[in-house]
């Protein structure tokens, strides 16, 4: 009896907490990655040139980075390197120690001694790993080698041991490691081949091929090591206190079977499910990035004929979802998705071609394919709402992806047609990542496809859902919705430009305040599951005001309106495909993209109204479009809350899919909101601050350039050719006409960004463009006091803009106009509007500039209004060849003036005048016309030499074939 008491009093130690093993590979892979792959696009981002750079070539012969470069030669990616290094230490050695204890007391199938063998090679391949991470070639060459060849040399006994030691029972890990191990040696002796062609040989981009071999060994090598956790499901740690409880409650041991483990998915599944979310959201982002270009390319055909071109056609390919009213091959296309959307990549290879047409004809087919490829999804995908959910969050993440990946590149896509390698682009890269992303969606999609069947799965079932709701009404919100996003949100500083005011309410700057726009559009994503609240009527009303508030204001206040604007909309997107795809394809789709296109030729009309039929009924009517677009997102809301009620059961029945998929959600718009973050705190600190080229003499370079909407006489994106021109001419102050490229047709694109950070700016962006002007800016090198944005008088043609501003030159007040006239044929316009310059430079207290598009030959009635009734002088009366740009001034000293071709940038001459601040500006109020050599001008107020004769770019001085100089 007392032995059975002190029995009954002893204690044993209890489990406090239990934690897999599995997960010591989860942060192992994750942490491993992470580290190569965060240094990768940090690196990139921030020294891309300087790490391309090798001993022998540069850019563009070497344009991808090899690992030590990215790793080891450059703030902050070799931090960030290191750190996530550190943090992957843990997981690696507790991984080395649990594969001995798995081999030799679990699965047995290693002896103790061979599992020591193994376990010491696993440390000492760890250790050496750190020490070619933590010292660096730089640091020191020879210790960094040394530890860098013993890691690749524990490699090959290290694999094969793990190899040697898995269990034959297991064949999946089996199969995966042959398969690691293989490429991981087989990749070896090319990577030498190419090491040699560029060591020995010098091979221009050699280096760039050894560093694709090198990058791969990274990848197999630390896949290899993340199949462990297949043998770890069953393994956790568990951490207990010796302490204790009575030995009548059960003991756990360290190393446990956890059945409820199994139930958990492997890691393999997790990276598979990650990178399938990954890789459509990129096709999602091609799919934007075409959707915006192709209505840019069309573009280019009307500005170059002044009118109806009949390329415009091509935006009614949108209309080719309606084909999918035809079951069968809407099945094939939801069926064999991967394969079209890598057939919708010749939207994205239509930059190969030269010719325009061929460039609009390929793009116009990728995004038909493209859309029929979403749409058959979504359509097929009707009976699994879980499923749904998930395509239409990726697809609103594609936009999200566009949003950043523009800001990065100054609002340029850099996989748009009218980018190549020369102004930007990374075509190519966008190229192979879109087959790479299709491959997976391809090999996914067949091995689901095969489970399904199975299990006789209802995956791309041909059972008719029963049908809720309106067609029309759901074609309405979806067509309307597209609209909206397409003019709107495609690109962060569309909102801010649209409600721009002058100086000093001038409103947010495109950076940093774009990472706000970012950020709303990610709050919409997260609020969309809530579909009571997206798809009532309260928040609906939330829409409407916000809506209200965006065009009635300006500056700021538009700004936040524009925000809760972006949020709603994107909180209704996954409610109104899930409306679309419920109801008969055929008239639903072509209902709901002639809803699209007719909104987008509004958009244009308000604008161009002067160059088509009909137009003078759409003239600056934005409110008749902002109220349509509304009203008809109301029927889509009407018709998306009946069908939210109908669609409870059908997510329960998918609720592990919804689940994963609003958790991969939020992890996403965390990474996309920080990586906007990263790219505009970038931006900022790189950003040249503005000072004037030359202020040794009080002086400054002012111009005039017609740039048409910064795409060249190819159709090749111009804002590099400009800021070049900009750049070497030495301008201080410059007015460029025909410069919003905020809406549709021009692909929402803020071009003098570049520029105004590059070479160090202020901006005026001008008349807003919720304004209907084809637009006026203004970069200077002294600070803006104050601007305001005029309409001019326009009762016939199309409506003419001006800024007026004043500048702080070097502590003098100084005006500047910059202005764009109406056509020829509008001679009435123009007599007003040159009528109300003249009135704003007469006026002025202060010196003054004119830099404007005026349409008339010199001495003429619309020149002497301008000259003589303005009180400006005219830079060179005797310059009687010019009919569109005008130069004028008073109170300034005029250095010098002159004529520069355009370069094949546009149709239109750069002009340009020399002015010198002085004391007393009263007494230049009129303007002497004398003449002087350029040797009696000092060398700081003299144009650059490099545009006699041929000139540089297209660029030379003509017509007088050099500057002229003047004595003041």
């Amino acid at each position: 009896m007392a032995e059975k008491s002190s029995l009954a009093g002893a204690t044993e130690p209890i489990t406090i907490t239990k934690v897999g093993a599995k997960y010591v590979a989860y942060s192992h892979t994750l942490c491993a990655y992470s580290a190569f792959f965060v240094a990768l696009g940090v690196a990139c981002y921030t020294h891309y040139y300087k790490i391309v750079q090798n001993e022998y070539f540069g850019y563009p012969d070497e344009w991808f980075p090899s690992v030590s470069a990215t790793t080891g030669d450059r703030y902050p990616a070799r931090a960030l390197f290191q750190i996530l290094i550190a943090l992957t230490s843990g997981p690696r050695f507790a991984l080395v120690f649990l594969w001995y204890v798995y081999t030799t007391r679990s699965a047995k199938t290693s002896s103790k001694g061979f599992g020591l063998f193994l376990l010491s090679v696993g440390i000492i391949r760890t250790v050496s790993c750190g020490g070619w991470v933590y010292i660096t070639s730089t640091d020191d060459h020879l210790t960094h080698d040394i530890t860098m060849v013993i890691y690749l040399l524990c490699t090959l006994p290290w694999q094969l041991g793990v190899l040697y030691t898995t269990a034959n029972e297991n064949q999946t890990a089996v199969r995966w490691r042959k398969l690691l191990t293989s490429a991981f040696f087989t990749t070896l002796p090319p990577m030498i081949y190419f090491f040699i062609q560029h060591k020995v040989q010098k091979v221009p981009g050699a280096y760039t091929t050894y560093a694709f071999f090198e990058w791969s060994l990274i990848l197999y090598d630390v896949a290899f090591d993340a199949v462990t956790a297949i043998e770890f499901q069953n393994f956790e740690f568990s951490i207990i206190d010796k302490a204790g409880n009575s030995i009548t409650q059960k003991s756990s041991v360290p190393f446990a079977s956890n059945p409820e483990g199994n139930i958990a998915p492997s890691t393999l599944r997790t990276i598979s499910a990650f990178a399938g979310f990954a890789t459509e959201t990129y096709l999602a982002f091609v799919f934007w990035s075409m959707l915006t270009s192709l209505t840019l390319l069309i573009w280019y055909f009307p500005l170059w004929h002044m009118g109806i071109s009949g390329y415009e056609a091509f935006l009614f390919i949108t209309l080719m979802p309606m084909i999918l009213g035809i079951g069968p091959l809407r099945r094939l296309v939801a069926r064999y998705r991967g394969v079209f959307h890598l057939l919708s990549l010749v939207g994205v290879a239509s930059y190969l071609k030269v010719d325009p047409v061929w460039r609009l004809s390929m793009t116009a087919a990728g995004v038909a394919l493209s859309l029929c490829t979403w749409t058959a999804t979504w359509i097929e995908f009707k009976q699994q709402t879980g499923n749904m959910e998930r395509s239409a969050i990726i697809w609103v993440l594609g936009l999200i992806l566009s949003n950043i990946v523009k800001m990065a590149w100054f609002t340029e896509n850099p996989i748009w047609p009218i980018m190549h390698k020369e102004n930007g682009g990374l075509n190519d890269v966008g190229i192979v990542l879109g087959v790479l992303a299709s491959i997976e969606v391809i090999i996914r999609d067949s091995a689901n496809r095969s489970s399904a069947d199975a299990a006789k799965d209802l995956s791309f079932s041909q059972t008719r859902t029963p049908q809720f709701g309106s067609s029309i009404l759901a074609a309405s919100g979806f067509g309307a919705l597209l609209f909206a996003l397409h003019s709107m949100y495609t690109d962060s500083s569309t909102i801010m430009r649209w409600t721009v005011d002058g100086y000093p309410n001038y409103g947010p700057e495109p950076v940093p305040w774009g990472v706000a726009t970012i950020g709303a559009l990610a709050l919409g994503l997260i609020l969309a599951p809530y579909r009571r609240l997206t798809t009532s009527l309260p928040w609906y009303l939330v829409g409407v005001a916000s809506c209200a508030v965006f065009y009635i204001y300006s500056a700021w206040t538009a700004f936040y309106g524009g925000l809760v604007l972006g949020t709603y909309l994107i909180s209704i997107t996954p409610a109104f495909i899930r409306s679309i795809s419920t109801q008969p394809p055929f008239r639903t789709l072509l209902s709901a993209f002639m809803i699209y296109n007719i909104l987008c030729l509004a958009h244009v009309w308000v604008v161009a109204y002067e160059f088509v039929p009909g137009g003078v009924y759409a003239r600056e009517r934005t409110d008749l479009i902002l109220v349509a677009l509304m009203a008809l997102i109301g029927l889509g809301v009407l018709n998306a809350n009946r069908q939210a009620v109908q669609d409870i059961q059908n997510k329960m029945a998918q609720f592990h899919v919804l689940k994963h998929a609003r958790s991969m959600t939020r992890i996403l718009v965390v990474v996309l909101i920080a990586l906007s973050a990263i790219v505009a705190s970038n931006r900022v600190a790189n950003a040249k601050t503005p000072a004037p080229f030359t202020s040794t003499e009080k002086s400054f370079t002012a111009a005039i350039w017609t740039i048409h909407f910064a795409l060249d006489n190819d159709m090749w994106a111009s804002e590099h050719r400009i800021r070049d021109a900009i750049r070497d001419l030495e301008l201080d102050v410059v007015g460029l006409l025909e410069s919003d490229t905020m809406r549709i047709i021009m692909g929402n694109r803020d071009w003098a960004q570049s520029i105004a950070e590059e070479l160090g700016y202020y901006v005026d962006f001008g008349p807003a463009s919720m304004k209907h002007t084809w637009g006026c800016l203004m970069l200077s090198k002294f600070p803006i006091l104050k601007s305001d944005h005029h309409l001019l008088p326009s009762p016939v043609g199309e409506l003419a803009c001006a800024i007026h501003a004043t500048l702080d030159v070097y502590g003098q007040p100084v005006d500047f106009i910059v202005s764009h006239n109406g056509q020829d044929e509008n001679y009435e316009d123009r007599i007003q509007q040159t009528t109300e310059l003249a009135r704003i430079t007469r006026t002025s207290p202060n010196p003054f500039v004119f830099l404007g598009y005026v349409v008339t030959r010199p001495q003429q009635e619309v020149y002497n209004l301008l000259f003589d009734g303005g009180d400006i002088d005219d830079i060179d009366p005797t310059d009687w060849d010019r009919w569109c740009q005008y130069i004028g001034y008073r109170g300034l000293r005029r250095i010098a003036y002159a004529r520069i071709s355009h370069g094949g940038i546009t149709d239109t001459e750069i002009q340009s005048g020399k002015f010198q601040v002085v004391d007393n500006p009263r007494n230049y109020w009129k303007a002497s016309y004398d003449r002087i050599p350029e040797s009696a001008v000092s060398l700081p107020l003299r144009y650059p030499s490099m545009f006699y004769g041929n000139g540089v770019r297209g660029h030379r001085y003509h017509v007088f074939n050099e500057p002229r100089y003047f004595l003041n």
